[in-house]
């Protein structure tokens, strides 16, 4: 974490030792992760304007850098456009999002003017335009100004940041066609078949999808972790309405603020905590998996990566992007141990495994799914039995409440606590609104108690008209929604085709097709992790999933895929997957084809859509019922209005590509800047030498940041760059034939990280009854260090006792040295962020650590920890203006390739 003084953050010095204790070369950053936290968070107010969240990105990427401290690689990855398979639940998403938008603020205005009419007090309503977070799509101005900005800021980094000084940055926008995160997967892939690599890479990925573990597991590469943040539920939102905690929109009463603080000085102030991150490593997870999967007796060698790549195929009948689970297999519902459980029971019979490479053996598959059909009308029943054992025990336990409730309790923050409860209690918030709450429940219970025919009237004086209707909230069932189909009873399966496809279930020919589309669609996914897209085009033309009994015959079914297909244009993919609301992102003559009553492909956006809700509870994991959108009707109606577009409109429709950045100290510059010099036109490869074994095609960019010249910052709260030593070029990815295989193996002299786990980690409950915590750092023999009895008198005489008041720490960061010189003036009005670090550290002041090469090779592993107190006075020192004016002198990071080998194996 950064230090703070005075508003301003000293900045960390990501070129020392990683203090997880663990270095990673390469750092890969799935942006679409980081864009929509950073655009419209869900616990903390939202950026005011485009500018601020720009500048809320650029700290998201510092934070991770921080953590992870790259040595070699920082590749970007924001999503471009994708194949069609994806562009369905895309399409599903933002309609999704853009009816719920339209309704939650239908429900808000509506709660407004009760509240008001019944004359509650609320804040004046913002004159704020919504953020439509569809615009984070490829083809929008957004999108146009995020890759200017994020070129600005790495060069930036570049410039002004010691960690950043030998690192070779790609950055893949949107205008480069391909989900992020599989861009960044073709390129591991890519880089892998080079005879310069070091299979000995540690990869560190950035991204919360559950997908990139199984990309991970994909690579078969022996270091490899992600990053992700920590997940924690219920976090504290303020209300819409009134602003203030501890109540949604629908329970708003409108009543007055409280004062916070005694002078009310936190009155604008929300209960903000810091992001937290947790590492997943997937050579734990691998270890977990080879206990798992190895089986004895086979009639064929046992090969654990094979098994690996099996688990993942088979992790994708319990749902994806491109295809929807099938009914019998749910993961809530241990589907993925069933299918393990069946795959072992059947894989002697298979004769071999399921998968090689991304390609997927149909023989075999059928052997697993047909013995997961022999269990589904099983599986069904169980799930019908325990649903009914769960609402039977939620029934009786309300009732016993509600039999040993007393007539009264304070509830809320007011309610009894435990006795020998260790946790502390809370801070109280809002209490006119519980103790408003509370009064209103008592007058409740006393009016029902002295008449129970009695109801309340507007002045709440009682009424004799009749009794108060009891609501379903209060009932012992809450409502049911509609289920038509009773898997549980005999003839589901005929219930199931009538019901989702309208076909009867004796329509052989029609289960046939889709059968044959779903096994199309697991072989197209497994090749898009294994091999990259085999189609732009394909996609799985139903909104349900068949039944796994009736993968019979698919051994002989066809699974090769058209070749040359091509991906959508920017502009083309928003009108496959935009709703008509989010036509203001498109050319006026664009956005009429999507609410001209005449248009040809008016029914592509449909205003309302019906949501099965299919089994499930809520709307959210229901099926939207969108037509799907067809492609050649699509093209034909584009094609009378691609005349209108301008040439800036014409530019952000068309493909581009990746961009490589290096800093003045990086091997690979001086042949960077040479190539700008000579003007040579002709396609170059990478040294690989000078690029630590990276290969890849240079082209001449037009836009590029280039030595000498003056980066202009698009962002106006940031100065521009006048002494720019940075330089971009194009980069594309090595190339390789249309039919070549790349191998999913463990690439020889790859070395198997040590062991992690112990004797007591195969145990499920090895916490002895504790929650389970995620360990600090990567080393799990770390012993924390503690402070004395004498130590704490000593900070008790030294540190201040009362928040506000000048301390030891005060004097971390002089006033003046990050300050506002290096910054640009500001326009009247305006504020200066003072949070992007480097941009208040001047550039021609760099002179930082010495460059890799040049070091001489260290080990930290074994030093002896520093005793707290020590830490402490070291923080103090830590960021004096004399450890910015030399930061020379060898570092502790071991060097590569001779000392590599052995780094990062005291795991």
């Amino acid at each position: 974490q950064a230090k703070e003084c005075n508003g301003v953050k000293a900045p960390i010095d990501t070129s020392k030792p990683n203090p997880n204790e663990v270095e990673f070369d390469n750092l890969y950053l799935d942006m679409n992760g980081i864009i929509h936290p950073c655009t419209h968070p869900e616990d903390k107010p939202a950026p005011k304007n485009e500018d601020e969240m720009m500048v809320a990105i650029f700290e998201y990427i510092d934070r991770i850098f921080n953590i992870v401290r790259p040595r070699r690689l920082l590749y970007m990855a924001i999503d471009g456009v994708a194949p069609r398979a994806k562009m369905n639940q895309q399409r599903s998403r933002r309609f999704r999002a853009s009816k719920e938008g339209m309704e939650a603020a239908e429900e808000k205005q509506k709660i407004r003017q009760e509240i008001l009419a019944k004359g509650g007090i609320l804040p004046p309503e913002e004159v704020k335009e919504r953020f439509d977070s569809n615009c984070i799509t490829p083809g929008t101005e957004f999108m146009d100004n995020l890759a200017k900005c994020l070129r600005y800021y790495i060069a930036d980094r570049l410039n002004s940041d010691p960690g950043w000084k030998n690192l070779t940055v790609i950055l893949s926008d949107a205008s480069a066609p391909g989900e992020g995160e599989h861009k960044i997967m073709d390129y591991i892939r890519r880089q892998r078949a080079q005879p310069n690599h070091d299979p000995n890479t540690h990869h560190c990925l950035c991204g919360a999808d559950a997908d990139l573990i199984m990309l991970g597991l994909a690579t078969h590469e022996p270091n490899f972790t992600i990053i992700r943040e920590e997940f924690k539920p219920n976090k504290p939102k303020p209300c819409g309405l009134c602003n203030q905690m501890g109540h949604e929109v629908k329970d708003c009463q409108g009543l007055p603020r409280e004062k916070q603080g005694k002078h009310d000085q936190f009155a604008d102030s929300l209960p903000i905590a810091e992001q937290e991150f947790i590492f997943i490593r997937l050579c734990v997870l691998r270890e977990y998996l080879e206990r798992e999967l190895t089986m004895a007796s086979l009639p064929f060698t046992f090969d654990f990566e094979r098994s690996v790549d099996d688990w993942v195929f088979m992790c994708f009948f319990v749902g994806n992007d491109f295809l929807p689970h099938l009914p019998s297999l749910e993961i809530r519902e241990g589907a993925i141990d069933r299918l393990v459980n069946i795959y072992k029971n059947v894989v002697h019979k298979t004769g071999g495994y399921l998968t090689e490479s991304g390609f997927v053996n149909l023989q075999r598959v059928q052997m697993i799914m047909l013995a997961v059909g022999e269990v589904e009308d099983s599986i069904f029943k169980k799930r019908k039995d325990d649903d009914d054992n769960f609402k039977r025990r939620q029934k009786e336990k309300r009732k016993r409440m509600k039999r040993d409730q007393p007539s009264f309790i304070p509830g809320g923050q007011f309610s009894p606590q435990a006795l020998g409860n260790r946790s502390s209690p809370q801070a109280i918030s809002n209490p006119r609104q519980a103790a408003f709450e509370m009064r209103m429940h008592d007058r409740q219970n006393s009016t029902t108690s002295s008449s129970p025919n009695t109801s309340l009237t507007s002045d709440g004086s009682p009424s004799l008209a009749g009794g108060i209707k009891r609501k379903a909230e209060d009932s012992d069932s809450e409502p049911e929604p509609e289920d038509n189909i009773r898997l549980w009873e005999t003839g589901w399966k005929q219930r199931y085709y009538k019901n989702k496809f309208d076909v009867d279930a004796s329509d052989e020919k029609f289960r046939r097709k889709v059968v044959q589309s779903y096994v199309e669609g697991l072989c197209w996914v497994l090749r898009y992790y294994y091999q990259g897209c085999a189609s732009w085009n394909w996609y799985y033309p139903f909104h349900y999933a068949p039944f796994a009994s009736d993968f019979e015959g698919i051994a002989d079914m066809p699974s090769d895929f058209e070749k040359g297909s091509k991906p959508f244009k920017p502009l083309e993919q928003l009108m496959g997957v935009f709703p008509a609301a989010s036509g203001n992102f498109l050319p006026p003559t664009w956005r009429k084809l999507m609410t001209d009553p005449e248009s040809s492909i008016i029914d592509f956006y449909p205003e309302d859509f019906a949501i099965d809700l299919n089994g499930k509870k809520y709307a959210w994991q229901g099926v939207a019922l969108l037509p799907f959108v067809d492609e050649r009707r699509l093209r034909a109606a584009l094609e009378e209005v691609y005349p209108d577009l301008t040439p800036e409109e014409s530019r952000r429709n068309s493909l581009g590509g990746d961009v490589l950045f290096v800093g003045k100290h990086h091997p690979l510059c001086d042949f960077i800047v040479e190539q700008y010099k000579t003007k040579n036109t002709e396609v170059v490869d990478i040294p690989p030498e000078l690029c630590y074994g990276i290969q890849g095609k240079l082209t001449l960019n037009e836009n590029a940041v280039l030595p000498d010249q003056t980066v202009e910052s698009p962002v106006p709260m940031l100065r521009d760059l006048a002494q720019n030593s940075a330089v971009s070029i194009s980069f594309k990815d090595p190339q390789f034939d249309e039919d070549f295989v790349f191998k999913a193996i463990v690439l020889p002299g790859a070395k198997k990280p040590a062991p992690v786990l112990k004797p007591g980690d195969w145990e499920k409950t090895n916490n002895d009854g504790r929650p389970w915590r995620p360990q600090l750092g990567f080393n799990r023999d770390r012993k924390p260090v503690h402070l004395d009895q004498s130590a704490f008198r000593t900070l008790g005489h030294t540190m201040p006792r009362e928040r506000g008041m000048p301390g030891m720490y005060a004097n971390a960061v002089p006033l003046g040295t990050y300050g506002s010189p290096y910054a640009r003036p500001l326009l009247s009005g305006q504020q200066q962020i003072p949070k992007l670090l480097s941009n208040l550290r001047p550039q021609e002041s760099w002179r930082g650590p010495t460059p890799l090469f040049q070091q001489t090779p260290q080990r930290t592993a074994g030093a002896a920890p520093l005793l707290a107190w020590n830490r402490m006075l070291q923080a103090q020192n830590q960021y004096q203006p004399s450890q910015y004016q030399g930061l020379g002198g060898p570092m502790s990071y071991p060097q590569r390739p001779e000392d590599r080998m052995d780094r990062g194996r005291q795991v």
